[in-house]
Formats: C-alpha cells, structure tokens, sequence
C-alpha cells in the first residue's frame, strides 16, 4: 500500500484523485494548505507528494522546498496552470518527478503515481543537454526522479538531496572525473556511479533491480 500526500487549495480536484487512489487500495491524505502539508510530513511517511503551484500563503514551490527538508526521499509530482514560472524552474532543479501541466487528467496521472519511487532520485551529471533530455525521459517512465548536475554549483544544491544514484557519460581512458561528480562523490561516498551505456535498456533495467532490492 502507498501513501500519497495531495497539496491542492482545489479541494474538489483533491478529493476525486485521493477518491480514485482510495478505491485503489493506497492511503491519500488531502491538505489545501502549505503549512499543514509540512507538519504531516514531519509526522508521517508518504511515497509521493503531488502539489499545485498557485496557492495562497505558501506556494507549491515553497511547500516543495520545506517539505523536502523533513523528508528527502519523498518522490513530488507538481501540477501547474504556468509551466515557465522561475519558481518552477527553481525547485525543478531539487529533483522531480513530473512536471504536469493544467488540466491534469486524471487516468494518467494515477498512473504516474502508482509507479513513482520514494528514494529514486537520480542524478544526471555533466551530460548533453540532449542527451540528459531523453535519459530523464526514460527515468520517469520507470519512476524515478531526475535532476541534472552540470557544474560544481549544480552539485552544492545537491547537499541536502537524498541521491539513488548517478549517471556519467563515459569517459576515455585516462580523462579525468568530471568536477561535479567528484563533488558529489566527496559529499555522497557510497552513492552508487553508472556510466551510461550504449543501450539504454540495458542501464534502465540495472537502475530498477538496484532500487526493488533496497
């Protein structure tokens, strides 16, 4: 059984998806409120937090950021009427799992949570932007979270994340480790590395039978 932690001051949206999860055998707690999202998940555990950007008080963003502090593993799914707002792009950059736009609807979105993993954040390092793009892409297709590390500053944001893993482009013999990746090994030394391979399947697969045995 999941538990999910639904963040919407659209109490009628809330209430329909926490319905749907319900019938589906998963817990799903609905808060309209920022503050009271922050001390539920400092009370309790939850696999997947889904939260609106706009809302009054604290917003989804900052909700977002505060929640993460309490609970690192915590897989988010954030829904939005604005996807180009710098808020967003800001706390894109913690690591997450979806970015969905308004109107969410709702078959798909149920599917989304029911696959997303709580503690499967990964990390893109120093990659091609391109190249990074589809990985991600890949990534949140089996569930896990995603956030890119292109430079030594990219990583310090890491600090406080709880990272499952990270990929590297692969490295000719004799170059040395990339900035960031050395920063975060520095910071996270058991954090298991892979480099990326030519078939992608085959790193995706890897991926998910390293997160089922945890």
């Amino acid at each position: 059984m999941r538990s999910y932690l639904l963040l919407d001051d659209n109490l009628a949206f809330a209430e329909n998806l926490a319905e749907i999860l319900r019938d589906g055998g998963d817990e799903a707690t609905v808060v309209t409120e920022g503050p009271r999202a922050l001390s539920l998940a400092g009370a309790r555990r939850f696999d997947v937090l889904l939260t609106d950007m706009k809302m009054p008080g604290m917003n989804g963003a900052q909700a977002v950021r505060h929640i993460r502090q309490v609970d690192p593993g915590l897989a988010v799914v954030v829904i939005t009427a604005y996807p180009g707002e710098e808020e967003l792009e800001a706390v894109r950059r913690e690591g997450l799992l979806a970015v969905l736009p308004k109107p969410v609807p709702l078959a798909p979105l149920v599917s989304l949570l029911a696959h997303a993993r709580r503690d499967g954040l990964v990390a893109l390092i120093e990659g091609e932007p391109a190249r990074d793009e589809t990985l991600a892409e890949q990534l949140r297709s089996r569930g896990f979270s995603c956030v890119t590390a292109r430079s030594v500053e990219d990583a310090e944001r890491l600090a406080g994340a709880r990272l499952f893993a990270a990929l590297v482009p692969p490295r000719r013999p004799g170059e040395p480790e990339c900035e960031a990746l050395h920063w975060l090994r520095t910071r996270f030394p058991t954090l298991p590395v892979f480099s990326e391979p030519v078939d992608l399947q085959t790193l995706l697969d890897t991926l998910e039978r390293a997160h089922d045995s945890r």
